[in-house]
């Protein structure tokens, strides 16, 4: 079973590695850069040959790289739409450099221009996206979100309808954050309500795509459509909802990666512990 947290990756990129290590887990996921801000530098030489020797030792995979926050692939303004895909095509390239399998990425905001347009530029900038990177075996993942504001992705159609207007569909997965998804109406609290999530998700997007779970209890109540991330078991999931989640047969192959609080020094091996007492490991 793959069970990580998302790392700092600040200093050196490889310290990331090292992060992991510590906590003892067996997948991870990164910023390779300030998520605030636009690229500023590239990566040297050094630092990339000391990521994937660290990487090698370690036998930490998979690595998934989440895309900066100010990427919208979804824009109606022309320059930021541009300035999105230019550093969506760089991370990509990045990625491959330092050998990280999966780049994760939330499916942007349209901005009050509607539903439809934002989805027909989310997907019109993947195909660029993936034409330009056409020999890259770097795979996409489009995450849910919580549908707060403009944002898309607060549903499985959404996800449904960007892949069936993708060419190259065999590069891109689907990253589902549990925090988003409640937050959003999908009801991962009840037996009842994780058994129709699941088979939702299945008829309509399809469980083969489902690569990632970010694993975030959640502060706020079922469709809030916000996004305030929770120690597991401390919100409104709760423990038996993530057991469940995470004993679940069907999901074996999909990696689990942590992005709850980390308030503390010891935040993440405690959230850590109580996922592996849960998942049964």
């Amino acid at each position: 079973m793959r069970i990580g947290v998302h790392v700092s990756a600040a200093g050196h990129i490889y310290e990331a590695i090292n992060r992991a290590q510590a906590l003892g887990v067996n997948t991870m996921q990164i910023f390779s850069r300030d998520p605030r801000q636009w690229r500023r530098g590239r990566l040297s030489l050094e630092d990339i040959e000391e990521f994937k020797k660290r990487r090698a030792k370690s036998k930490i995979a998979p690595i998934f790289v989440h895309v900066p926050y100010l990427i919208n692939l979804a824009s109606p303004y022309p320059v930021l739409y541009r300035d999105s895909i230019k550093a969506y095509i760089e991370d990509i390239k990045e990625a491959e450099v330092l050998g990280i399998e999966y780049v994760v990425t939330h499916m942007g905001s349209h901005k009050k221009a509607g539903e439809d347009i934002g989805l027909k530029r989310i997907t019109s900038a993947l195909n660029m996206i993936l034409k330009r990177t056409k020999k890259s075996p770097v795979k996409l993942l489009l995450e849910n979100t919580s549908g707060s504001g403009s944002w898309l992705g607060y549903t499985f159609e959404h996800s449904r309808r960007i892949i069936d207007g993708l060419e190259q569909k065999n590069r891109v997965g689907v990253c589902f954050d549990t925090c988003h998804g409640y937050a959003a109406g999908y009801d991962l609290a009840t037996e009842e309500g994780y058994k129709n999530t699941l088979s939702q998700f299945d008829k309509i997007v399809g469980l083969q795509r489902l690569m990632l779970i970010h694993l975030n209890d959640t502060k706020d109540t079922l469709g809030s459509r916000r996004d305030r991330h929770e120690h597991i078991g401390k919100g409104k999931i709760g423990k038996e909802g993530f057991k469940r989640l995470l004993r679940d047969k069907r999901l074996k192959n999909v990696a689990f990666i942590l992005e709850t609080p980390k308030d503390s020094d010891i935040a993440d091996r405690t959230n850590l512990a109580l996922v592996r007492k849960l998942a049964g490991a």
